[in-house]
């Protein structure tokens, strides 16, 4: 049972919704649905998918790889969920696919900001939609928070990403730069009552003026990023007219920007609110209260930017070890090699070194490109974050793992490994996804799984 909606939030929803918060209210006390987003570039046999989270799926409306699923398991418990096949994301916050889809070009290179991205749900949504030669830049302000966005995206897979822990100003910096800004906003989390009891503890009028006034401070850093004829799309999950249409109305009316309507259809059960933006309410759609707005910035004259002749926070490769880190990536691809000052390699994308170069010019706090391993004498140690990756190369051994030997991996134990398996460095793989790194040795295998990625619950 959840905790007594706030008397203040009764007051303000019957003043919203009129006759229609009888329905909210009930919505309200039901369980949350349970959707998840496929990933495109992460097919399990050969192109089908087998899940294993239950056979009666529905899909999501407004993005074409959205499930939602009839009960939620323990994806935990999947090694699936571990390769990165999908996300578990909420689906009404899978409705920036479709307004995307409708404003943004995206067979163009793009430059994509996602200034509020942790966990990352919006980030690999959007990272799903660009081609491999547009950038996207993954930044969270509070700096904890980036573990769970920087696993999340290592797990998506995708090397054309930034993660960046700036502040809001540190982009305003990068003045006209941007094709397309993402700003979902920190707020009151009124949209999240039925999944997080908590928010509604916390939730008071207070705390609406204050995530109200702090959005407009990011709103306007955001529109300061965005180069002209560029989309701003600018979201919350809450409800209020104060966080929501007073800031879009905000927006229109103190910048050179202009909202966008969008074609949706009205079985979708989303509703436009007077201030222009889309509106998503538990009682009329399959998810969670969400609240989004576009806006596109007018057009204009653009500041030109010059990029720094050299990183600041890397080095290149050494010459004699490229070959050595080369042979681990796809032979088609066209790569930059750099160590980091603990000596991790990156492989960054060849086209996009200009673009790496200023955000290391203008940001302080960034991971760029995929970590692919590290050099310990003449031996290269591969990393995570490579298996995970689509740049991995096809060709490297694996060990088709079963269910059972997946979790036991994820797990980070041992087991014996098929007859005649190499010796040497293998990815572990399940479904045909790879799970991570083990090492062959004559008479037992090493499980290279990150300490801190391992499942701590029992797996029987």
């Amino acid at each position: 049972m959840l905790p007594t909606l706030p008397p203040p939030f009764i007051r303000q929803m019957k003043a919203l919704l009129g006759t229609d918060w009888p329905l909210l209210e009930a919505a309200l006390q039901t369980p949350p649905p349970v959707s998840i987003r496929l990933n495109p570039k992460k097919t399990l046999n050969n192109g089908h998918w087998t899940l294993d989270i239950g056979h009666s799926r529905s899909a999501v409306p407004w993005h074409p790889n959205g499930i939602y699923l009839p009960e939620r398991p323990v994806f935990t418990l999947d090694p699936t969920f571990h390769a990165g096949a999908y996300y578990v994301q909420e689906a009404s916050s899978m409705f920036v696919y479709e307004a995307l889809r409708q404003t943004v070009d995206f067979s163009k290179p793009l430059k994509v900001l996602d200034l509020c991205a942790a966990p990352g749900g919006k980030s690999t949504l959007m990272a799903d939609m660009m081609t491999p030669e547009s950038l996207l830049i993954s930044n969270e302000t509070i700096r904890p928070r980036t573990a769970s966005l920087r696993e999340n995206l290592e797990r998506w897979g995708n090397p054309n990403v930034a993660v960046t822990s700036g502040e809001v100003e540190e982009f305003a910096q990068m003045e006209d730069w941007f094709d397309v800004v993402l700003a979902d906003a920190p707020c009151s989390g009124e949209g999240l009552f039925r999944k997080d009891p908590d928010a509604m503890r916390e939730w008071s009028l207070p705390q609406v003026e204050f995530c109200a006034a702090r959005q407009r401070r990011i709103l306007a850093a955001a529109v300061q990023t965005l180069k002209p004829g560029g989309i701003l799309l600018f979201s919350t999950c809450t409800y209020n007219a104060q966080e929501n249409d007073g800031n879009a109305t905000w927006l229109a009316q103190n910048f050179d920007i202009d909202p966008i309507k969008l074609e949706i259809p009205e079985t979708w059960g989303i509703v436009r609110t007077a201030g222009g933006g889309y509106q998503f309410y538990p009682h009329r759609v399959q998810g969670e209260g969400f609240f989004l707005s576009v806006f596109r910035k007018k057009e204009g004259d653009a500041k030109k930017h010059t990029p720094a002749a050299m990183y600041k926070s890397i080095k290149p490769l050494p010459k004699n070890l490229i070959p050595a880190a080369a042979v681990w990536l796809s032979p088609e691809l066209e790569a930059r090699f750099f160590l980091t000052p603990s000596g991790d390699v990156l492989a960054l994308p060849a086209l996009l070194e200009p673009d790496f170069l200023l955000l290391d010019k203008f940001l302080k706090t960034k991971w760029f490109g995929v970590n692919i391993g590290e050099f310990k004498g003449k031996d290269f140690i591969p990393s995570h974050a490579l298996a995970l990756s689509i740049w991995a190369c096809s060709k490297l051994p694996a060990v088709d793992l079963s269910r059972e030997q997946a979790l036991l991996f994820l797990k980070k134990e041992t087991f014996d490994p098929p007859p005649g398996t190499p010796l040497g460095w293998a990815l572990a793989r399940f479904e045909g996804l790879n799970l991570g790194w083990l090492k062959i040795l004559p008479n037992r295998l090493n499980n290279y799984l990150p300490q801190e990625r391992r499942i701590r619950m029992a797996i029987y």
